[in-house]
């Protein structure tokens, strides 16, 4: 069994998402950032930097209880712990991590920032919103360049995918739109249709 803690950010849904795909036993456990439920100690125990998602896999390698934090190492380990979504060949598996990273390191950090001057901030500042909307747009821009050649973001569908989903959902179908992107659009509608990322989108089970 592996308990995760998330809440309903673009990394938070990561962790849902690989855990659906998989099909990994697992039990979901909200942890509420508005009520800064991230900063208690108990859960700083499992996740020092006080960040979501986190997990807690009762059963892992050896038997060993291990806790790990970090949407990408989760995404990797979810996927290497089920033997789905991370190919074994080593040239697959270089271009799998190569958008994992990417996704993770570099898409996410900026669209958190994107997310945060052009939509959440009560306070305005024109030259951060101009810089982040910027690099938002060239990175949709990489992506639908990518995905022109490609089905999914690895080849096959995997946790490049999944690490890259959240935010051209959120930011890139709600925010900016995707009609200048039709090979994005193709993908990510795609994706949106599986029934494992529905059911990761859904309410928190009760």
């Amino acid at each position: 069994m592996i308990d995760c803690y998330t809440w309903m950010t673009d990394n938070g849904y990561k962790a849902r998402m690989v855990l659906e795909e998989t099909g990994l036993e697992h039990k979901i456990h909200p942890i509420n950032l508005r009520e800064k439920a991230q900063m208690t100690p108990e859960f700083m125990k499992i996740s020092p930097g006080h960040k979501i998602p986190a997990i807690v896999d009762n059963n892992g390698p050896g038997g060993a209880k291990i806790t790990i934090a970090e949407s990408g190492a989760i995404l990797k380990y979810c996927a290497e712990k089920a033997g789905k979504f991370y190919p074994t060949d080593g040239a697959a598996r270089a271009k799998v991590d190569h958008w994992l990273f990417y996704g993770s390191a570099t898409f996410t950090t900026l669209a958190q920032q994107f997310g945060h001057w052009t939509i959440r901030s009560p306070v305005k500042a024109p030259v951060a919103q101009e810089f982040y909307e910027a690099n938002m747009r060239d990175m949709l821009g990489i992506l639908d360049k990518h995905l022109a050649s490609s089905e999914y973001m690895g080849g096959a569908y995997s946790i490049a995918d999944m690490t890259m989903y959240p935010d051209v959902h959120q930011h890139g179908v709600n925010d900016i739109g995707l009609k200048d992107y039709p090979h994005l659009k193709r993908w990510h509608d795609a994706i949106e249709a599986r029934p494992a990322i529905q059911k990761a989108w859904g309410p928190f089970p009760s």
